[in-house]
């Protein structure tokens, strides 16, 4: 399992932190995803071989919420 961390705009409160968690664990191969309101973060811990960054980005941005670099 591979983990990556995205800075996420727009999470300020436990609605978003509930909604950008569960847009990524709907995806094929994430295992976990826990958001850090305080730090706007979203963890992931997902299978490589079943999605990568852009898709976990993706999600997060279809959320309606912002991947910041």
């Amino acid at each position: 399992m591979d983990k990556i961390t995205f800075n996420v705009g727009g999470m300020s409160c436990g609605h978003c932190k509930t909604a950008v968690e569960k847009a990524l664990q709907g995806l094929t191969g994430v295992q976990a995803a826990e958001a850090d309101l305080a730090a706007k973060t979203v963890t992931v811990t997902y299978d490589a071989n079943k999605s990568n960054r852009d898709a976990l980005a993706a999600a997060i941005t279809d959320a309606g919420y912002e991947v910041k670099d």
